[in-house]
């Protein structure tokens, strides 16, 4: 072999072997981080728990834009609401993107909203959502929110120690009216177990180490699945998951082409696919991917309220001076919204102070950017730190502390906080930002208003005690793990206030039974509701 070519193999070697020593470091004019190591970057120093804590110390270290540089990819943390406003809020145009996240398409098929990539697909699916969950929409749901509240607060008066369940089948019941036109009416209804059993392996499973390593080196993705057991088990949840979604899908399209559907969501998702063509699984995402974020999240954070409400009893007792001054022995409803600040707070509040999306769901910029004289490299992830910044002492004084009376002169609904222009003004980023904010944060917050003001005018919240008299204190540190995160299950003694309260819940309820048949469905659908029929 002439001497040209052994120039050009070493040529070759000499050049992969200075591309390997670039992996791993952080280039020149990144935004700062935590030191590197050679072809892994920061990849050791990745938690492998409670990993918003360790985010929040860089942050206090490194500032309020710091970069990770794991293996092959950067992931750009914003950790204060004024890079978040900048960067993807303003800059939205660019910052809109998804991450490749690997595993969590394998469990998606490819077709969870959540994760997609921003393109022609995600704004069609936007469009859709938005027609039936914005402001006006919103409004036409609160007979769904008032029936489905007080079967929840029979349920806290009968079987108080199954709280957690109650208050999953009130969020999902909405949602399952809202998006399928049926009520969910008991907590053991399988359907119902094996959305939230499901979406909580799907969290799980996509916050694993493994799959940050997939993400991070593609071409272990060659590997078998023999191999690679966690794939394997992807692939299981995804057909679990598929039956689910496309199911309950395939369910009311029928009867939407029969004529038989109640008003629901799907009425417009159906119109949609004869127009565009889209396949039943892709539907199916769209409706599972409603149905799973209308019902876990809100339900989360009603869960932190509970548990907040056994740590620092002398704000449920705040709440409830206000409520019996502002509403008496009737039910507080959405129209004393108004006259009930420290409600307002407390709603608020719960979001801050027990955020389910702990880190954010990355974003991904589309191409290069700079920001406060740093570079932002086109595919870099970009992660929103929700837990720092909702623990910023500067920001929020005493932050493990719940404390309704911060926002006291917050007057602004949810929405009208993160489009305010004043970063600081933002109450808090638990609806994402830029244009991945959450469109059913209208609902969620009325949700959470009701069942706040409720709970608080007809119930006392304490510790549990155990066979020995001791209390058991819940862990506010102890948190699922995963994406989204909530309290790890735990023991509350639930009471109502008076026997007067507790006759008034039942007397609710028994009006509301009054609208509903044998199978506990609405007799008739409340009116105002926005759907066309389909034709």
């Amino acid at each position: 072999m002439s001497l040209t070519f052994y120039t050009f193999i070493a040529t070759l070697v000499a050049l992969a072997v200075y591309r390997l020593s670039k992996v791993g470091r952080r280039p020149v004019g990144y935004p700062p981080g935590p030191p590197t190591l050679p072809l892994i970057g920061n990849l050791h120093l990745m938690p492998k728990e409670k990993a918003h804590l360790q985010f929040q110390k860089w942050a206090e270290e490194y500032g309020p834009v710091y970069s990770l540089i794991l293996g092959t990819k950067v992931m750009i943390v914003l950790s204060s609401d004024q890079a978040i406003k900048d960067l993807l809020d303003k800059r939205s145009g660019i910052y809109s993107s998804r991450p490749d996240m690997y595993i969590g398409r394998v469990v998606s098929g490819g077709l969870r909203m959540l994760l997609m990539e921003y393109g022609g697909t995600w704004r069609m699916i936007r469009k859709i959502v938005h027609n039936n969950l914005n402001i006006k929409a919103a409004r036409t749901y609160v007979p769904y929110q008032d029936l489905e509240n007080k079967a929840m607060l029979v349920g806290f008066l009968e079987t108080p120690d199954l709280f957690i369940e109650h208050i999953r089948r009130y969020t999902n019941s909405l949602t399952t009216q809202m998006i399928f036109g049926f009520r969910t009416t008991s907590i053991h209804d399988p359907k119902l177990k094996q959305l939230f059993d499901g979406f909580e392996k799907f969290s799980k499973v996509t916050g694993t180490q493994t799959a940050a390593l997939l993400d991070l080196y593609p071409l272990l993705r060659a590997l078998p699945d023999i191999a690679l057991p966690l794939r394997r088990y992807a692939k299981k949840l995804h057909e679990k998951e598929n039956e689910l979604y496309v199911g309950h899908w395939l369910n009311v399209k029928q009867a939407i082409k029969k004529g038989t559907a109640r008003p629901c969501f799907c009425l417009d998702l159906v119109r949609a696919q004869d127009e565009e063509g889209f396949s039943d699984s892709l539907a199916g995402y769209v409706s599972g991917s409603l149905l799973e974020a209308g019902s876990d999240t809100t339900a989360a954070t009603l869960v932190g309220f509970i548990q907040a409400m056994v740590l620092f009893p002398e704000v449920a007792k705040a709440a409830q001076e206000e409520l019996d001054r502002v509403c008496g022995t009737r039910f507080p409803t959405l129209d004393d919204e108004p006259d009930l600040p420290y409600i307002r707070g407390c709603v608020k509040e719960s979001m801050r102070w027990m955020p389910t999306d702990i880190l954010g769901v990355p974003h991904a910029v589309i191409r290069d950017d700079e920001y406060m004289g740093y570079k932002i490299p086109k595919g870099a992830g970009v992660m929103w730190n929700v837990w720092a910044i909702h623990n910023d002492p500067k920001r929020h004084p005493d932050p493990r502390r719940f404390e309704p009376a911060r926002y006291a002169n917050d007057h602004q609904t949810a929405a009208e906080a993160a489009n305010n222009s004043n970063a600081a003004k933002r109450d808090h980023f638990v609806f994402g930002a830029g244009r991945r904010l959450c469109q059913g944060m209208h609902i969620a917050e009325r949700s959470l208003f009701l069942a706040i003001a409720r709970l608080l005018w007809a119930f006392d919240f304490h510790t549990a005690r155990g066979a020995n008299g001791n209390e058991i204190i819940p862990d506010a540190g102890d948190l699922t793990e995963g994406m989204l995160v909530q309290p790890k299950p735990f023991q509350a003694r639930i009471v109502p206030r008076n026997s007067d309260k507790a006759a008034r819940v039942e007397s609710e309820w028994s009006q509301m039974v009054d609208l509903l048949d044998y199978n506990l469905q609405w007799k008739v659908p409340p009116k105002g509701l926005i759907w066309k029929e389909y034709n």
